[in-house]
């Protein structure tokens, strides 16, 4: 079921698309002024408009309901009907976004395979738009967990650069998270719904990363039977993360430079330079001053990528965090796949906070899981946990309040949530909208929990449309 918005200035044609509409089951609002129409588009939000081009004598007035129907977020699909039907006219509307362009009288069959092609259109770009969002959710910025005052200061630098064009260098140990600090800055940037190209430049042999990232054209090299883009033309208008930068080969780190002064990119075996819109972000995990003195790394090229460093603190340096990680894995990871709360005792958590950690974030969280996996309850004992970190746990002076029987106070929720540029806590009493904006979602997750997170099953559960369902789960709160 779809809200559908009827705007006709002749009646009978209202009451005709109206009963066809209802006939489908879907709810709809008949108009025969703009003023009326536009009412219902500001209050109602309808998935589909069906309008008529002439409201007015020989005025497009029509154009006029399309335009804002197409503003709404997301756009509502909108089918345009008129009985003067020219090829400009139609032209025109389709310009504005008409999904249809129909002369009066039309076939009903037609009209009503028209009407559900429309509707699952809007189904898809909802669909669209949703997993867009949650994409953005996943890489937002309190994504990447810290309470830590070096934290803090990255969370800070990283939103202050996050929406620039600026060339940005992220330095850390591996596994410190550098891939997920760069989709953060590409995803909450004004870059966001271009591509997201990332490429690790130790992985590849120098003649094949070279057409990695640049393309060839045919007949460049032996085995280059057609022409190929390179990642930098892929990543147009979005980001492409070089990681592992420091491993870059010398020939291409002058070609790299090259594409960071003048902003193009020459195919392999090709003389025509192509001009590519990119943000560049690089990452690596060894000091690069040190590949310069050694003569490994040119030096021109490091401050053309140092334009903004975000240094990434190693876990050892910021212990504090430890259980806020450990809690963040637990929930999202471990309880998505199992449906199982876990818990983590005292003596292990202690053992965690002990450990050093030479594999930082990546280790720890190979470390719970494999803790949840051989634990056979839902609790994270010392004993499952890998040989090396249970010694340093064991090692540690005996505590009788650390014990393998008592349970671990993870941080409150709003902790656990920190990160961004300020630790998040309790949210005072919001206003009625938020409170009914929390209660909505609160009741269409409970339906997609008893329809096993079928979105389609979950929409009929709640009497609305598939479209309604997604435009709900991605309204803006």
């Amino acid at each position: 079921m779809a809200k559908v918005l009827v705007v006709d200035d002749e009646i009978t044609m209202i009451q005709i698309t109206s009963e066809l509409m209802r006939a489908e089951g879907h709810e709809v609002f008949p108009c025969n002024n703009v003023e009326a129409a536009m009412n219902v588009i500001e209050t109602q939000h309808p998935e589909l408009v069906i309008t008529d081009l002439y409201l007015e004598k020989s005025k497009p007035i029509g154009l006029t309901v399309l335009a804002r129907a197409r503003a709404l977020n997301p756009p509502a699909v909108v089918i345009v009907i008129t009985g003067f039907a020219t090829v400009q006219t139609a032209v025109e509307a389709m310009k504005t976004g008409a999904f249809d362009y129909l002369q009066k009288p039309f076939n009903l069959e037609d009209f009503k395979l028209t009407i559900r092609r429309a509707l699952s259109y809007n189904e898809a770009v909802s669909e669209n738009v949703f997993l867009k969002k949650q994409l953005k959710q996943q890489y937002r910025f309190d994504q990447i967990v810290g309470l830590s005052p070096k934290m803090q200061e990255v969370f800070q630098l990283v939103e202050r650069v996050a929406d620039t064009d600026s060339t940005v260098l992220i330095l850390g140990e591996s596994g410190t998270g550098k891939e997920l600090v760069a989709r953060a800055l590409h995803f909450n940037s004004r870059r966001q719904f271009a591509p997201f190209v990332p490429i690790n430049c130790a992985a590849l042999p120098e003649n094949l990363l070279e057409s990695e990232l640049f393309g060839h054209c045919r007949g460049a090299f032996t085995g280059a039977i057609n022409d190929k883009k390179g990642l930098f033309e892929e990543a147009d208008a979005g980001t492409i993360f070089l990681d592992e930068i420091a491993s870059m080969p010398a020939l291409l780190q002058s070609r790299l430079l090259r594409v960071l002064q003048d902003r193009e990119v020459r195919r392999v075996g090709e003389n025509t330079p192509v001009r590519v819109n990119v943000r560049v972000l690089a990452a690596t995990n060894e000091p690069l001053e040190k590949r310069i003195k050694d003569g490994r790394f040119r030096e021109d090229l490091y401050y053309r990528l140092n334009v903004i460093a975000v240094r990434l603190p190693a876990l050892r340096e910021r212990k504090d965090d430890i259980p806020l990680l450990v809690a963040r894995f637990l929930r999202d990871k471990i309880h998505a796949r199992t449906g199982q709360p876990f818990q983590v005792t005292r003596q292990a958590m202690a053992a965690l906070s002990a450990y050093e950690w030479p594999g930082n974030v990546r280790e720890l969280e190979n470390a719970v899981e494999r803790a949840s996996v051989l634990s056979d309850t839902e609790i994270v004992k010392l004993d499952s946990l890998p040989p090396q970190i249970a010694d340093t746990g064991r090692a540690q002076p005996l505590d009788q309040n650390v014990t393998d029987t008592k349970f671990f106070a993870f941080p409150e929720q709003g902790a656990m949530e920190a990160g961004g540029p300020s630790p998040v806590r309790a949210n005072p009493l919001t206003n009625l909208k938020s409170f009914m904006r929390e209660q909505e979602l609160t009741y269409i997750n409970r339906a997609l929990t008893q329809a096993a997170g079928d979105k389609e099953k979950a929409a009929q559960l709640l009497g609305i449309s598939l479209a309604t369902l997604y435009r709900r789960l991605s309204a803006e709160e």
